[in-house]
Parts: structure tokens; sequence; C-alpha cells
């Protein structure tokens, strides 16, 4: 199925494509921009103003909460008639320590708040949840992808592999450019994309600005 969007793209290859291109350069301006240091870092607004910044030029949804029951494998995540409340207590969890953020990222991933780029969104909120807190930041260059989608797979019975992995790969380089573009492009590799570089996608949004006027 072919999510609606405001592109009016009927192809889902061509529509994956131009949502890694259009999302990576808005992930780009997030963390130029200094809008994403703005955010008041472990609650719910956060993730939806990531959401709508990513996703906003591309889908209605960007930002809202989803309406349809979603599903991964065999696993369920939070049916939409207890997403709220799954989101409210999710607000209220501490987030002071390595073990409280990442107790609450699993839950935020199981509650799954957005329609499309729940996992995108949330590692970013993840990391200026950390960054915030306890001046660090997830590598996730150095974080295999098999590895970790088995880990985030067994979490919601267990998060000790999440955690394990993502503490191994802790960097205090929080406002490195560097780190964070390639920590974008690990993120979206995870979802299968790999098309364009994040850098080369603000380039080239640059270029297609200054070619319109």
């Amino acid at each position: 199925m072919i999510l609606e969007n405001k592109l009016n793209i009927t192809d889902a290859v061509e529509l994956a494509r131009v949502e890694e291109k259009l999302s990576k350069a808005k992930a780009h301006k997030l963390f130029t921009s200094g809008f994403l240091d703005s955010l008041d870092a472990g609650g719910f607004q956060a993730l939806a103003d990531i959401h709508l910044y990513l996703f906003g030029d591309i889908y209605d949804f960007a930002g809202k909460l989803r309406t349809v029951n979603m599903a991964k494998g065999n696993f369920r995540f939070a049916p939409v008639m207890y997403l709220k409340a799954a989101l409210d207590n999710i607000e209220t969890m501490p987030h002071s320590s390595f073990d409280e953020i990442i107790e609450k990222y699993v839950e935020m991933n199981i509650a799954h708040p957005f329609r499309e780029g729940n996992g995108r969104s949330t590692r970013i909120w993840l990391d200026l949840i950390l960054k915030q807190e306890l001046k660090q930041v997830v590598d996730w260059s150095q974080v295999d992808k098999d590895d970790y989608l088995l880990a985030m797979e067994r979490s919601p019975i267990k998060d000790i592999e999440i955690n394990v992995l993502l503490k191994q790969a802790l960097t205090d380089k929080i406002n490195d450019s560097a780190i964070y573009m390639k920590g974008i492009d690990a993120s979206y590799h995870y979802e299968g994309y790999t098309l364009y570089k994040t850098e080369e996608c603000e380039k080239n949004n640059e270029k297609d600005s200054e070619d319109e006027s």
C-alpha cells in the first residue's frame, strides 16, 4: 500500500527515494539550524516536533498520532485505543540516567506513535535526551544494523541487549556534525534507505533552491 502523500507520488519505490532525499536534507538542517537543541528532551512533544520537521513536506500525518493499528512481524505496537495512555505513561518516566533513558526509548518504540518514520525520528529523540542529560550521544555508525534490529526486537521482553549495544557506542562528541551526519545515514540504513548521504542531500537541496531563484 502506498502512503498518501503531499507530493501525489503513487509509486512505492519513487516515494521511498524522494522521502529519503527530502527527509535527510531536513535532518541535516534540524542539526545545523539549532532547532533540535531548542526542544525539551524527554517528552512526546519533542518527538512530535522532530517527526514534523523531518516529514512535514511529505506527509499530512507528520507529527500526528497514528489512527491505525500497526505490527512488525509477530509484534503488535500499542493499539490505537491505548496509544494516548501509553504516551502519557512514557511522559512521566524519569530520564536522568543511561538505564532510565534506554528504558524510556524502548517504551516509545513499543508505542510507535506515528504512521511512518518512527525509528528514524525516535533515534534522534533518544540522542537529544542523552545529549541534554548526560552530555553524550550514540555514534550510530558504530552500531551494526543486524545487532541493533535483533536487540530492538527483543527489547520489549528484556532491554539489556540494546542497553549494552548502545552504551558501547556512546561518545562525548555531542556537537560534532560528522558524528551526527554519519549517524543519520546509519539510522536510515537500518530501515533500508541507502541511496543518499545526508550531507549530499542538504547540498543538493541548497543547489535546487538557488536554481529556482
